[in-house]
């Protein structure tokens, strides 16, 4: 065994015995709020698909569609020769629906992230970030060059003391609503504060985009979201100025250099996106169901952290306890991941469940019982 062999093989030991060793589950056929996983049937409670798109018949449609018209790949990047008439398309689709001059598409949202960070940020500038966003805007912060600023988890005297000793050019990035918690970002307050100081801010839409009544996007001169959540495809975008779009063609490492997302994806992020705005039902089906699992939690005694999105946390604290009571769920038909560091900060591992348009008031109501059970144990 050579060096690096068993350097892995002790340190994959360790994730083991801690109880954060993570393993895949594999899905077979579509995606909705009944799954079969690992063979088993199941009702999937730790989706990101919230309004429950991803299956849906007339999005497959338009994608074949445009498979028998493109083909299945782009073939280059953007900027070479994979600039599809479906791309221009959505994202001038998308610069309307976000009330924006021009939006940009990513092959996904890290790459988004990256890009914009790097793009826009260097050595002698500065990034203030909440310290729970998103591993992307991390990541692309540390990428970038510029002093990383981390503040307390929505703490706005935080920002108000970095942004008084920031220097050069100043980001402010948070994510708007946060993908282990399900809390909102202050975004007017940042707003404001990012107005008074002359910062710029970002918002990664990726949990919020599609779901609610008043969008952020107007408060964020740089406006990020993804399209694997709400609109049930994949990839993601940036809205902003004609000026921000522009300079992002030229200098968006992680866009210019990556081959341009297959048409048919963005074809069925188009209708995807035709749907969303033509049935305000589903939203208005999925904050019904957000409702009822935190009344019902309440009336059983099931202590969630504060949350009005699709994103309701079950705080356990120990590792070992949160994969206890996720495999409890599973083998009553309901699956529900176990979230554990360094994913979330060490002591607050968690049961991640999140809801959706297509669940039904039985099934909310199975897993509030099964939750009640489990948590006895």
């Amino acid at each position: 065994m050579t060096n690096l062999e068993e350097r892995l093989a002790a340190e994959l030991g360790r994730l083991k015995a801690a109880n954060l060793y993570r393993v895949r589950r594999v899905v077979e056929g579509a995606h909705g709020a009944r799954i079969t996983v690992n063979g088993q049937s199941c009702i999937n409670f730790c989706s990101n698909d919230y309004l429950c798109l991803a299956a849906d018949p007339r999005i497959a449609e338009a994608a074949r569609k445009s498979l028998s018209a493109s083909g299945t790949g782009s073939g280059a990047a953007a900027l070479v020769s994979g600039y599809n008439c479906e791309h221009r398309a959505l994202e001038e689709e998308l610069a309307a629906f976000t009330g924006r001059p021009r939006a940009l598409l990513f092959s996904t949202g890290w790459a988004a992230n990256l890009g914009v960070l790097r793009a826009l940020l260097g050595k002698t500038d500065t990034l203030i970030a909440d310290e729970l966003n998103h591993a992307s805007l991390i990541d692309g912060g540390r990428l970038s060059g510029a002093h990383y600023v981390r503040v307390p988890h929505l703490d706005l005297d935080a920002y108000v003391s970095a942004l008084a000793s920031a220097k050069g050019n100043v980001i402010v990035a948070t994510d708007s609503v946060f993908s282990m918690d399900g809390d909102l970002a202050p975004l007017p307050q940042l707003a404001e504060l990012c107005r008074r100081h002359k910062a710029t801010l970002m918002v990664d839409d990726a949990h919020g985009f599609g779901l609610r009544e008043t969008p952020p996007q107007a408060q964020a001169e740089i406006y990020v979201a993804t399209l694997g959540k709400a609109l049930g495809c994949a990839g993601a975008f940036v809205a902003g100025s004609e000026t921000l779009i522009e300079y992002l063609i030229q200098r968006a490492r992680s866009w210019v250099f990556s081959t341009a997302p297959p048409p048919a994806l963005a074809a069925a992020a188009r209708e995807s996106l035709r749907i969303l705005q033509a049935e305000p039902q589903l939203r208005q089906k999925l904050e019904t169901n957000i409702r009822r699992f935190r009344e019902g939690a309440r009336h059983l005694g099931i202590a969630l952290k504060e949350s009005t999105t699709a994103i309701q946390p079950l705080i356990v604290g120990d590792e070992k306890r949160a994969l206890a009571l996720s495999q409890f769920l599973f083998t009553r038909g309901l699956w529900v991941a176990a979230i554990r560091p360094p994913t979330v900060p060490v002591g607050t591992s968690r049961l991640r469940i999140t809801l959706s348009a297509a669940h039904t008031p039985e099934q909310i109501d199975r897993l509030l019982e099964a939750l009640a059970q489990g948590l006895k144990c």
